[in-house]
């Protein structure tokens, strides 16, 4: 089983890279990143029971056609993914996550590999009701989300025209991994309550409900669709959690005693709220075991003993 990953040291591929060992007889990895955000310790102590191999470059300048040669699938996770802080840079959005996602397709439909694509459900937007996959009243409300569209729609085209794949439209992530970053809502917040500093809500958003991803049924996810070789071409959201913000921080202060809120003003996602169904996979078999509560509980001991 030779499995390619582009953006494999960041969150979620630290992650992935290290537990696919456990699923596969001594597959290959062959990790691509480009070491813009230099987490050079995502490389640090990998498993036993894989082969793996890095690529340091940038996906727009791989050689795709040796890279893809004998593989089974390519889990493209290479993105920028910093909403709030790209709102004033759609352009560049565009250029390093549509262009790659555009280049990288191409390449796994001409090599015959299947893709699978995580998407975000920050494509919703607001919502009154509980939204599926099948809803085609899309909001996206910062650029990074409206650039998933974009990909999703360019994927769709390439489906039609042979591409084998798979598009996932990811909650928020929170958990650990070695190449964890901390600009996303959760990761954050237990940054500022471990660090004693105030933690930032934007207004109004304290009891706006989001959808959100525990990174263990996030990989787990992505392990059970090459298991099942699910590159049916179809859109699934992967959601553990439907919360408020408020419900998180009742769960960080389960184990922060103390934590000050601070609220803070945004050119976006202050009207964000909006609650995302995952029946559709579930219906499929997939079973989800992650818990806020966990997540949030091992973030908060891995910080705790730098916070004295």
């Amino acid at each position: 089983m030779k499995i390619v990953i582009t953006g494999a040291l960041g969150h979620i591929g630290s992650r992935l890279i290290r537990v696919l060992q456990n699923h596969f007889s001594d597959p290959e990895i062959v990790m691509i990143d480009d070491l813009s955000t230099q987490r050079y310790a995502s490389l640090f102590n990998l498993p036993r029971g894989a082969r793996y191999s890095f690529i340091e470059g940038n996906v727009k300048k791989i050689q795709w056609d040796t890279v893809l040669q004998g593989a089974n699938v390519l889990v493209h996770l290479s993105a920028l993914t910093d909403a709030a802080g790209t709102v004033d840079s759609p352009e560049i959005v565009h250029e390093n996550n549509f262009e790659s996602t555009k280049i990288v397709a191409d390449a796994c439909l001409k090599s015959t590999v299947p893709i699978i694509f995580p998407s975000t459900t920050s494509v919703y937007g607001t919502q009154l009701d509980l939204v599926d996959e099948d809803s085609e009243d899309l909001k996206p409300q910062s650029p990074y989300a409206a650039c998933k569209i974009k990909e999703e729609v360019y994927l769709k085209a390439q489906f039609n025209k042979g591409l084998k794949g798979i598009v996932c439209r990811f909650g928020t992530i929170y958990g650990v991994s070695e190449g964890m970053r901390f600009h996303t809502a959760v990761n954050k917040f237990c940054w500022q309550a471990v660090m004693k500093q105030p933690i930032t809500v934007w207004e109004t958003a304290i009891n706006q409900k989001r959808p959100y991803l525990s990174l263990e049924d996030g990989c787990n996810f992505i392990i059970w669709l090459i298991q099942k070789q699910m590159y049916m071409g179809e859109i699934f959201n992967v959601v553990t959690n439907n919360v408020t913000v408020k419900e998180v921080l009742d769960v960080i202060q389960q184990f922060v005693f103390k934590i000050d809120l601070k609220f803070v003003q945004h050119k976006i996602m202050n009207q964000l709220s909006y609650e995302v169904s995952a029946k559709k996979i579930k219906d499929l078999g997939f079973n989800f075991k992650g818990s806020l509560e966990k997540g949030i509980e091992e973030t908060v001991h891995l910080l705790t003993q730098a916070s004295s």
